[in-house]
């Protein structure tokens, strides 16, 4: 299946091909938690963007994850996260219709991330 999203004043736009139903991560972590970000995680070669805008970076920390917002809107629809090196974590409220979408949800405690990294890491498509 072919999803569709972007950030809210359209300025950013990608697409990418998953399994019909999406498994999808919740974490607590600090930046998750405040931002509501519930993740899927598509590997970089999946992830087309029909548009990028100006986009803004923020890192704390280790650095090690790049978020990424749109310097119009300020949405973080998508960045690249520590965990999965090799993808990107997409904001499933970042995509078209994500209220009708099946997903498959699944907790992290993301707010002790060094002790259960190892389990978030676990393929997840």
């Amino acid at each position: 299946m072919e999803y569709q999203g972007g950030c809210h004043c359209g300025a950013v736009r990608f697409r990418f091909t998953a399994p019909d139903t999406l498994p999808v991560v919740n974490c607590n972590c600090s930046i998750c938690r405040m931002t509501a970000f519930a993740h899927v995680f598509v590997p970089h070669a999946e992830l087309v963007f029909d548009a990028k805008g100006d986009l803004s970076e923020y890192t704390f920390n280790t650095g090690s994850a790049k978020h990424w917002f749109c310097s119009r809107c300020g949405i973080k629809s998508f960045y690249q996260p520590r965990s999965h090196p090799e993808a990107y974590s997409v904001n499933l409220r970042c995509l078209d219709n994500s209220e009708r979408l099946s997903i498959t949800e699944t907790d992290f405690d993301g707010a002790n991330w060094e002790a259960n990294i190892d389990v978030l890491k676990a393929p997840s498509r």
